[in-house]
């Protein structure tokens, strides 16, 4: 159960498309004076260190922001926006330390905002406690950490007081009952407080259930959705691996559709490791 370590992952493709959507949506709750909450279901330990040994053990991140990081030329205003927020957590010019989706977040709080984080891992949540101590009093104030299943914890939370919120699903899919527990969590987001934003991270894998979940997402009662696929790769010949990645929106920025138009086909190019890599964008905006 408790085998997943965001750290071996961390930078990789799947985070430069999910951290890069995840700050526009920020960015975009942060134009309008109301307060809002961004409830974060499977946190991890927030920050992480690209040179430690759990990181190099796959060295993914060579391939996803790696790539980001050293590219030299324009770039899409979308991915532009997400290295130079990478490089606030890097002022030594090096590429040494990477936030996960709670630093994207926080990275962008004002001070009436709120960020709910939910990791069970008994490790992961102990790093980040202590990763949100170092981050200093303001952080902590905004902040509040459970260790408890955030498919279930989420629950508790919704309809936020402010009434504008992001709710971040980013299960490990280790287990396959983890399909059923998104689409079971979006649902009752939905019911809990229909306008509200819903992000969900999901795996392009040779797996039935990762290729029916945006089906079963878009068959939801819901109005306004986008679906953007990145993959780097052809699937491997014994059907194992990460090949890709996809980001399910509910009541979607109206801005972010335009956003990934010019931002996939680049990611696309940059992030390629054969003549496989694509991206997909399909939305319903009303």
């Amino acid at each position: 159960m408790f085998s997943y370590r965001h750290a071996f992952h961390a930078g990789n493709h799947a985070d430069v498309l999910k951290h890069s959507i995840l700050l526009h949506i920020v960015e975009y709750f942060a134009r309008k004076e109301t307060p809002f909450w961004v409830i974060d279901t499977h946190a991890g330990a927030g920050l992480y260190a690209l040179d430690g040994d759990w990181a190099n053990k796959r060295g993914e991140f060579e391939d996803g922001i790696g790539r980001v990081w050293s590219h030299q030329g324009p770039m899409p205003e979308l991915v532009d926006n997400y290295r130079e927020l990478i490089r606030s957590f890097n002022e030594d010019g090096s590429l040494r330390h990477y936030p996960g989706s709670p630093w994207v977040t926080l990275s962008r709080l004002r001070a009436s905002d709120r960020l709910r984080l939910f990791e069970l891992h008994p490790n992961e949540v102990d790093v980040l406690v202590a990763n949100l101590e170092e981050s200093g009093r303001r952080a902590m104030r905004q902040t509040t950490i459970f260790n408890q299943d955030g498919f279930e914890g989420v629950k508790a939370l919704l309809p936020v007081p402010s009434r504008r919120s992001l709710v971040l699903i980013d299960p490990p899919y280790e287990d396959k009952t983890d399909y059923r527990k998104v689409v079971t969590a979006v649902n009752d987001a939905i019911k809990r407080y229909a306008p509200g934003t819903i992000a969900v991270w999901y795996p392009i894998v040779s797996r039935v259930e990762a290729q029916e979940l945006p089906r079963r997402l878009q068959r939801l009662p819901v109005r306004n959705w986008l679906n953007a696929t990145l993959t780097v790769r052809s699937p491997a010949p014994d059907g194992r691996g990460l090949h890709g990645s996809g980001m399910f929106l509910i009541n979607q920025p109206w801005n972010l559709a335009a956003a990934l138009k010019d931002a996939l086909p680049w990611m696309a190019r940059q992030l390629a490791l054969d003549g496989k890599a694509g991206y997909t964008l399909d939305f319903q905006q009303e």
